[in-house]
């Protein structure tokens, strides 16, 4: 059986949620700390939208990940 490999985008997202719940932070939180708006973090966890390696560093740095952490599989 082949295995589908998850794109960036899914990496990316599967891993915000994974620390963002290790943290007990809201989606509302993470926004705050990193300056994004709610609804962009959500949209970014739910796979919806391509996002710049300046957002994802404000995330990762949020999170208190590297960038090669947080897009890691």
């Amino acid at each position: 059986m082949n295995r589908q490999p998850i794109s960036a985008r899914q990496t990316l997202a599967r891993n915000m949620r994974l620390r963002r719940a290790d943290l007990k932070i809201s989606q509302e939180k993470l926004a705050e700390l990193c300056g994004l708006h709610r609804t962009y973090i959500g949209a970014v966890e739910r796979s919806e939208r391509n996002i710049s390696i300046d957002n994802i560093e404000k995330i990762s740095t949020a999170l208190g990940m590297g960038i090669t952490v947080i897009l890691s599989e």
